[in-house]
């Protein structure tokens, strides 16, 4: 039978959240997994999927947290820019998800209401 003793004080390392948002960061670039990263760190699997979900929660608790950022389409309708600037002029807006999905909605909806159907799309 084989024993092993641990000499010296065993601590629990602590991360703050750049530490943690670095690590997140990792995941997917390069075809970096969650295993991956996990093995670079010396951490578990499931330390990378919690923070994660604490993240996400953050988020959705935090007001404003959602940002919209301007987007400029060229004049000469290249990558499709036509088919949305003729939803734009129809008073229609459309954003497409990470996820794959598309929200249209009407371009006067509040930013609130407009936050929220976004999130509804992305839980779904």
């Amino acid at each position: 039978m084989r024993q092993e003793v641990l000499i010296g004080v065993e601590r629990r390392r602590r991360w703050s959240l750049e530490q943690k948002l670095q690590v997140l960061s990792e995941v997917g670039a390069d075809g970096a997994t969650v295993a991956d990263v996990a093995r670079r760190y010396d951490i578990s699997r499931q330390h990378i999927y919690q923070w994660r979900r604490q993240l996400r929660m953050k988020e959705m608790a935090a007001e404003g947290s959602t940002r919209f950022l301007p987007v400029e389409f060229p004049a000469d309708g290249a990558g499709g820019a036509a088919c949305h600037n003729a939803a734009a002029e129809a008073g229609r807006i459309e954003i497409g998800l990470g996820n794959g999905r598309v929200v249209r909605a009407a371009a006067d909806l509040s930013e609130t209401l407009l936050v929220r159907l976004i999130r509804i799309a992305e839980r779904a």
